[in-house]
């Protein structure tokens, strides 16, 4: 299947007045999991726009340090996903608690860049672009445009970067529940 990049959306839709954000409901963390990923989804060409921004003003400060994190980074990524692909603790702690699973990526990756080089680049750099797109996923209401292009991706019909990057980290739920449910609530 080709990976479609999804569009860009309108940046009064992105980022509105405060009517459009809410506390999540911290009680409920499937649903606040739920607005996440579903956010992260649907804005993700905007996430990537922001973040590249970040990135390229840290990169031309310091790009030696920049490129050193941002690799140690992906490669600390790709080995927990790995890890939990063959340890079935890690699977269950990626499925049950994403965000402690990312923390310990996170954390991972600090201690190693802090090892080689440049703490800040790690913080600016690569820390603050992913912290303002989990604050804005988790704050960012969702609307109904927002759930259909999520139903489209969770059935399979298209395919985008951040799918990849979700369904690594185990955040796709499965296909059919998904349309059953979408299809469930249609009929209401």
């Amino acid at each position: 299947m080709e990976v479609q990049v999804a569009p860009l959306r309108a940046w009064d839709d992105f980022f509105p007045g405060s009517d459009r954000f809410a506390l999540p409901d911290l009680k409920d963390i499937s649903k606040w999991n739920n607005r996440v990923v579903s956010n992260l989804l649907y804005y993700q060409t905007n996430y990537l726009m922001v973040a590249a921004a970040l990135v390229s003003i840290v990169g031309f400060l310091s790009p030696l340090n920049m490129l050193i994190g941002g690799t140690v980074v992906v490669l600390v990524f790709l080995g927990f996903v790995w890890m939990s692909h063959n340890k079935d603790i890690l699977r269950r702690m990626k499925k049950q608690y994403p965000t402690t699973f990312v923390l310990a990526i996170m954390l991972s990756s600090y201690f190693l860049i802090s090892y080689l080089g440049d703490v800040m680049v790690f913080m600016f750099g690569i820390t603050l672009p992913l912290l303002l797109m989990f604050v804005h996923a988790s704050l960012r209401l969702r609307n109904i445009q927002n759930k259909l292009q999520n139903k489209m991706e969770g059935i399979g019909l298209k395919k985008t970067p951040m799918g990849f990057i979700l369904d690594a980290l185990e955040q796709q739920e499965d296909s059919i529940n998904k349309l059953a449910d979408y299809i469930s609530k249609v009929k209401e």
